[in-house]
C-alpha cells in the first residue's frame, strides 16, 4: 500500500489557511516557551480547528535573530509521517527543536526572547524517477539508500541559491551519503511540498512565506 493510500486523511499544506497557519505557529511557540521554562507539555484549548486534528505531517525550526535580520539556526525538527494530529506534531516538532535537536544544546529561557519561529507543513512524500521533476522553491526531497537517510526543506536551496544538482548533491550529503549518490538506481528520492509560516520577529507578526518568489528575487541575478 502506497504512503498516499495509508495517510489518505493527512492534511495538505495547500488546505492550511493564513489563520489557521498563525494558529500553528503561534502553538509552537507557546509550547516552546511552556516546556523550556515548565517542562511540560502545553495542553490544547478545547476550539481547535477540526482540521488541525486530522493527521498531519510538520518540522519547526528555530532560528537566533542577529543583528540586520540575519537568522543562525538554532534547531530544526520534524516529522515525515502523520504520526498524529497536525497541531500535535507540531507541539512535538517544537519542543523536539528547542530540547532534542543533537546539534545545539537545549534552548534556554534566556533564549527564549532571541529566536524566532518557524512552522512548514508538508505534504506525503511523493517519489520521483528524475531529479528534473524537482522544482526549486516547491519541493523539499528525502534521500534514501539502504538503512541512509535525510531530508532537505524546501526553503533551504533558496538561502544558498543552489540549482537542483546542487540541492540532490547536498541531499545525498545530508543522508550520509556520497554527493553524487542519485546516479545509482538503488538510490531513492522522494518530494514533497510544504507551506511556511514565520514570525517576523521574537513573539512578532506571523506571515506565510512564498518560496518560489523568494527564490526568483534572490537568485534571479546569480
Amino acid at each position: 500500500m502506497s504512503i498516499q493510500r495509508q495517510f489518505k486523511d493527512a492534511v495538505h499544506p495547500s488546505d492550511i489557511t493564513l489563520d489557521e497557519g498563525v494558529l500553528l505557529t503561534s502553538v509552537a511557540r507557546k509550547a516552546i516557551e511552556h516546556y523550556v521554562k515548565y517542562r511540560e507539555i502545553i495542553k490544547l484549548s478545547e476550539n481547535i480547528p477540526s482540521k488541525l486534528l486530522k493527521p498531519g505531517m510538520a518540522f519547526v525550526t528555530i532560528d537566533k535573530l542577529l543583528e540586520n535580520n540575519v537568522k543562525e539556526l538554532r534547531g530544526c525538527i520534524g516529522f515525515l509521517q502523520p504520526m498524529s494530529s497536525l497541531i500535535n506534531t507540531v507541539i512535538n516538532a517544537a519542543i523536539a527543536a528547542a530540547t532534542e535537536d543533537p546539534r545545539f544544546p537545549p534552548l534556554s529561557e534566556k533564549e527564549l526572547n532571541e529566536v524566532v519561529i518557524e512552522v512548514s507543513i508538508l505534504s506525503l512524500p511523493t517519489p520521483i524517477k528524475s531529479i528534473n521533476d524537482i522544482i526549486i522553491g516547491k519541493h523539499g526531497i528525502i534521500i534514501h539508500r539502504g538503512w541512509n537517510s535525510g531530508t532537505l526543506l524546501p526553503q533551504v536551496p533558496i538561502e544558498y541559491c543552489w540549482d537542483v544538482e546542487t540541492f540532490v548533491a547536498e541531499g545525498c550529503i545530508k543522508a550520509g551519503l556520497e554527493p553524487d549518490c542519485w546516479l545509482d538506481q538503488k538510490t531513492k528520492i522522494y518530494v514533497y511540498e510544504a507551506v511556511v509560516f514565520y514570525e517576523e520577529s521574537p513573539r512578532g507578526i506571523i506571515k506565510i512565506r512564498d518560496l518560489i518568489e523568494e527564490f526568483n528575487k534572490r537568485c534571479s541575478m546569480l
